[in-house]
C-alpha cells in the first residue's frame, strides 16, 4: 500500500472514530434536552397572586416528575413563564413566543377567559396541546375545532353557572336573581350558561347589568337590579371589578345575599373590596383547609419546603390555582408519557390514553375523551368565602 493509500486509510479510520465518539457524546445530550412546559399568565397586576398560584403548583408537580427521572428516558421538564398582563394581545405574542422560540411541548394558559380564548385558535393552527388550569370560559375547550387542542382541568362557566343557581337557592332561597356580569367573553360566557340555568329551573331574572373592568362605580346597575326586586345578585369578574362591585354596595347599603363565580378568588380581594368582602360566596375546585389526604399532604409539605413564605395552608392561596396547576401539569406528564415523544398530535392523543391518576381534587379516571377535554365536573366544586384573607370553605372558621 502506498504512503498517500496508508494515510488516506488511516484519515478514514480516524474519521470514523470521531464519529462514533460524537454520537456517543450525542445520544445522551439530546436525551437530557429539557421538555419545556410554557405558562401564560397574569404575573404582574390585581391578579398576579393567582398567576404565581399557578406557577407554583406547576413548579411543584415538575420536581416530583423530575426526581422520578423526567420523562422520555430522562428528559426533564422545564417550566418557561411569560406575562400576559390580563391583556389578550399581550398573551398571544408571550403564547407565539413560547410557542415558536421556546418550542414548548405543552402551553399551560392562566388566568383569563379572553385571552384564553384568543390563544386557542393558534394552538389548534399549530398543533401544540394547550391547558387550562383556571380560566373557565365553556368555549376554550368547546371551540369546534377539529382536532381539538385545548384541554382543562378547571372550572366550566356553564357547569358552574347551574351551581351558582343551586347553590342560592339552597343557601339564600333566592327567586329573582339579578345579574351583574363583567363585559367581556367571560361575562358573555356566564351571561349564557346563566340564562340557561335558570330557564331549565323556570326563574326569571330581575334584570342583567353589566359593567366595564376598569369602572369604579356600579351604583347605577346595581340600583337598576334593586328596584327590579332582585333578592340575590349572581357575580362575574375578577378580583379589582368584583371588589368595586362590594364597594358600590357599601355605598348604597344594600345588604344583598353575593353568590359568585371564583374571579374574587384571585388576588387581594379582601384588601380591594373592605370589610364586607367576606359576605360574598364564590365557588372553587379545591381547599387545602380540613383534613387532607396523601397527595394533598405531600403538596402541603412540599409548598412550605420550597417557598419560605409559605408557613401553612392559609399561606397557599388561592388554592384552586396551586391545585388545579399540580394535577393539570401531571396530567400532561401522563400524556407525553403515553404519547413517548413530544410531538404536538401525538401529545394530544395521549391525553386520550391517561387510565387513572391519584390527584390532589380526584382521583381521575378516563379524563379526557375526543368529545370532553374538561375533566372536572360539578361534583368537584366547593363554595368558600374569605374569613380575613383566607379562603375556607362557607361554614368553616
Amino acid at each position: 500500500m502506498s504512503r498517500s493509500s496508508l494515510s488516506l486509510a488511516r484519515r478514514s479510520l480516524l474519521s470514523g472514530a470521531c464519529a462514533l465518539t460524537l454520537a456517543s457524546w450525542g445520544a445522551p445530550l439530546l436525551a437530557a434536552d429539557p421538555i419545556k412546559i410554557g405558562l401564560v399568565t397574569a404575573l404582574s397586576g390585581q391578579s398576579a397572586l393567582a398567576g404565581e398560584a399557578l406557577s407554583r403548583g406547576l413548579q411543584v408537580a415538575i420536581d416530583e416528575v423530575n426526581a422520578k427521572g423526567g420523562l422520555l428516558g430522562g428528559r426533564k421538564l422545564e417550566l418557561v413563564r411569560r406575562d400576559d398582563e390580563s391583556n389578550p394581545a399581550k398573551g398571544v405574542v408571550a403564547a407565539r413566543e413560547l410557542i415558536f422560540r421556546e418550542k414548548v411541548a405543552v402551553l399551560f394558559g392562566g388566568l383569563d377567559t379572553p385571552v384564553s380564548m384568543a390563544i386557542v385558535p393558534i394552538v389548534n393552527q399549530e398543533k401544540v396541546p394547550f391547558m387550562g388550569p383556571w380560566a373557565a370560559g365553556t368555549g376554550i375547550t368547546k371551540n369546534g375545532a377539529s382536532p381539538n387542542f385545548a384541554f382543562r382541568v378547571s372550572a366550566v362557566d356553564e357547569t358552574v353557572d347551574i351551581g351558582m343557581l343551586s347553590y342560592a337557592q339552597r343557601a339564600f332561597k333566592a327567586a329573582k336573581p339579578g345579574l351583574i356580569l363583567i363585559n367581556n367573553p367571560w361575562g358573555e360566557s356566564n351571561e349564557k350558561g346563566l340564562k340557561a340555568a335558570l330557564a331549565a329551573k323556570g326563574v326569571t331574572p330581575a334584570g342583567i347589568e353589566k359593567f366595564e373592568g376598569n369602572d369604579l362605580d356600579m351604583v347605577p346597575q346595581l340600583t337598576r337590579l334593586k328596584a327590579a326586586g332582585a333578592d340575590t345578585l349572581f357575580l362575574v369578574a375578577n378580583v379589582g371589578p368584583s371588589a368595586q362591585v362590594v364597594k358600590s354596595l357599601d355605598r348604597m347599603g344594600w345588604k344583598v345575599p353575593v353568590v359568585s363565580h371564583w374571579g374574587p378568588a384571585g388576588g387581594r380581594f379582601t384588601e380591594l373590596a373592605g370589610p364586607n368582602g367576606k359576605d360574598v360566596h364564590f365557588v372553587q375546585t379545591y381547599s387545602f383547609f380540613g383534613k387532607q389526604g396523601p397527595v394533598g399532604e405531600r403538596v402541603i409539605k412540599a409548598m412550605m419546603a420550597k417557598y419560605p413564605n409559605i408557613k401553612g395552608v392559609s399561606d397557599i392561596t388561592p388554592a384552586v390555582g396551586v391545585a388545579n396547576a399540580y394535577d393539570a401539569l401531571h396530567l400532561a406528564a401522563l400524556a407525553i408519557a403515553a404519547a413517548g415523544s413530544t410531538d404536538g398530535d401525538a401529545v394530544r392523543q395521549g391525553f386520550y390514553k391517561i387510565d387513572r391518576y391519584e390527584g390532589l381534587i380526584k382521583t381521575y379516571v378516563k379524563p379526557f375523551n375526543t368529545s370532553d377535554h374538561d375533566a372536572l365536573g360539578s361534583e368537584d366544586y366547593v363554595w368558600a368565602q374569605f374569613i380575613e384573607n383566607r379562603i375556607v370553605p362557607v361554614g368553616m372558621k
